[in-house]
């Protein structure tokens, strides 16, 4: 009978985190999942999802979260719509407070499982350029975190991912997540709270246009080009001096 080396077993053990979270996007799919995540669903169960709430709040509260921490945690897509769906049943404000704490605390799951499985097999693999890549980012790590979360340079599972193998410390990642989320949190959970109020009125788009849901499209105008103006900042501060 063939042995396996403990240090190989040590290996494999260490990578259950991301063989539970694949098990996870999985079930998710196989379920149908991907089809219930969407505005469609959203509008044809509205007036069922709004009466729960409601008749059970504290209950669809912590529902809501619950499962917006593991679209998180399992980087599932449809997180643009329970932002949205958040918007319309809780209200702009409350429905932020509760998809910053949830989304960060299942940003902080897939960081761990991703530094405890793969962060010393990547670091070995990668050698020097790893370590060389990891200490500049280390020189200014709160201030790059906070860039990759108030400007969205990279989708957001990727800045849930690479810190893990760059040496950023889970209170800086936690932090920075949960203060850098917060104004795209609020301007979609605006729109979602304008969508809620068209659903309500039968459709009637008009309705949505108030002037808070404008000023959330212009947030959204305004986050859109942010990459923009951050690539061009940095290319000019690259300029050498004249």
């Amino acid at each position: 009978m063939t042995r396996v080396p403990v240090s190989r077993k040590s290996s494999l053990w260490r990578l259950w985190p991301l063989a539970l979270i694949g098990a996870g996007v999985g079930l998710f799919f196989l379920l149908g999942g991907a089809d219930l995540l969407t505005l469609g669903k959203l509008q044809q169960e509205h007036a069922k999802l709004e009466s729960f709430v409601a008749m059970h709040y504290l209950q669809a509260v912590l529902a809501y979260m619950l499962l917006y921490t593991l679209v998180v945690a399992l980087s599932l897509p449809g997180g643009a719509v329970l932002t949205l769906a958040g918007g319309f049943l809780f209200g702009a404000l409350a429905a932020t407070c509760y998809i910053v704490v949830a989304a960060t605390c299942g940003a902080v799951i897939i960081f761990l499982a991703a530094r405890s499985a793969l962060d010393e097999p990547l670091r070995t693999r990668a050698g020097p350029w790893l370590a060389k890549l990891a200490a500049g980012f280390q020189r200014d790590v709160w201030s790059y975190m906070l860039i990759l979360r108030l400007v969205p340079l990279f989708p957001f599972f990727v800045v849930n991912l690479v810190p893990a193998f760059l040496g950023v410390s889970l209170r800086c990642f936690a932090v920075t997540t949960f203060i850098g989320i917060i104004p795209a949190t609020f301007i979609y959970a605006a729109l979602g709270a304008g969508l809620g109020d068209a659903l309500r009125s039968g459709g009637d788009l008009s309705v949505a246009l108030s002037p808070g849901v404008l000023a959330a499209l212009l947030g959204l105008a305004a986050l859109a080009a942010l990459p923009i103006l951050y690539n061009r900042l940095r290319r000019r501060s690259d300029l050498p001096n004249e």
